[in-house]
């Protein structure tokens, strides 16, 4: 990873994240620097980042927690967006999640900060699509917990996102006991097919013998059939030889 972080452009990303830039013209530079590699260059350097800029938002969130809800966010802002350039989706939605939370947290205090269902629903659609089904099973979860707050007597009203996030739900749910019966039936695949070979392996040594068995056999009754035969040549000579004297 050395390498890859040691050219000047990425040198000043660095310097900048360390400096604790958290800002658009930090963005900038970052999404310059992606743009102006290579393919080659770029996956490398996306794939440095993605294991730096990791490291060092865990630094960064235990630097954050005693800041008021304004820097906390704006932070965590950032560090979504700057996952989401460099296409590291996994840390981005779980920086995601995180904000949702702390403002959920924090939203006794400030209702300002309080997280309404639409928001809920579209995080889970992106988990979703994303593949982090559990993730999205729980965002819907939060959705209609949202709405039962709000306002119960007028649940009517919300008849439709309730629906649509109910079935958004059972397809979280459904897609992830499908990957749980996927992930069990490659497992089950994989062991198969390492039994396979060494029965394979097994039946090709067991093979190896009786056909050299049946080999030798072959010769062995070639050998006595040619002295048959020559036995018998030999018998009808004597004969020939023995009746001539007497013919005469």
């Amino acid at each position: 990873m050395a390498d890859e972080l040691s050219s000047p452009e990425v040198s000043l990303v660095l310097s900048l994240i360390k400096l604790r830039r958290f800002d658009d013209a930090t963005l900038g530079v970052l999404r310059t620097l992606l743009v102006s590699k290579d393919l080659t260059s770029a996956v490398q350097v996306r794939s440095s980042l993605e294991q730096f800029l990791r490291f060092e938002t865990l630094h960064i969130l235990g630097e954050i927690l005693d800041k008021n809800v304004v820097r906390v966010l704006s932070v965590l802002e950032f560090l979504v967006r700057a996952f989401a350039v460099i296409g590291d989706f996994e840390s981005c939605l779980a920086l995601r999640y995180e904000a949702l939370v702390f403002r959920e947290n924090k939203s006794g205090v400030h209702q300002w900060l309080r997280v309404g269902h639409t928001e809920w629903g579209n995080f889970a659609k992106d988990a979703l699509e994303s593949g982090f089904y559990p993730v999205a099973t729980k965002a819907c979860e939060n959705a209609l917990l949202c709405l039962q707050r709000s306002d119960t007597s007028g649940l009517e009203n919300f008849t439709g996102d309730i629906q649509s996030i109910l079935s958004l739900k059972d397809v979280a749910i459904a897609s992830t006991g499908s990957c749980s019966v996927q992930a069990k039936a490659v497992k089950y695949l994989k062991r198969k097919e390492m039994e396979r070979s060494k029965q394979h392996a097994s039946t090709f040594r067991e093979i190896q013998p009786v056909a050299s068995v049946l080999f030798r056999d072959g010769i062995k009754k070639r050998n006595a059939r040619k002295f048959s035969e020559c036995q018998a040549l030999r018998s009808d000579a004597r004969n020939s030889h023995t009746q001539i004297p007497g013919s005469v």
